[in-house]
């Protein structure tokens, strides 16, 4: 794994990033957590490459509050077009 940042995808709606953070805090320290609103998907950061691979190897498809959550490595954001100059 080269990067620090994890998608987790597949949790609860209601989950906090607190209950994020303490999960994967088991692992190594969680630098950022960051849910994308209510749609069960986030992003975890941890400090280091091989924390967040432990992180992975660990979590992905493991039970967390009733769902089997999902652990990849976060790919790079993409640039996006403007939506104000779509052509139809």
């Amino acid at each position: 794994m080269q990067g620090n940042k994890l998608y987790v995808g597949n949790f609860n709606y209601s989950t906090t990033d607190k209950q994020l953070e303490k999960l994967f805090s088991e692992y190594g320290k969680v630098v950022e957590v960051s849910i994308i609103g209510n749609k069960g998907f986030g992003f975890v950061e941890m400090s280091d490459s091989s924390e967040a691979e432990k992180a992975q190897e660990a979590l992905d498809g493991s039970d967390f509050e009733g769902r089997t959550i999902r652990v990849n490595e976060a790919r790079p954001k993409r640039d996006r077009p403007d939506r104000n100059n779509r052509r139809y």
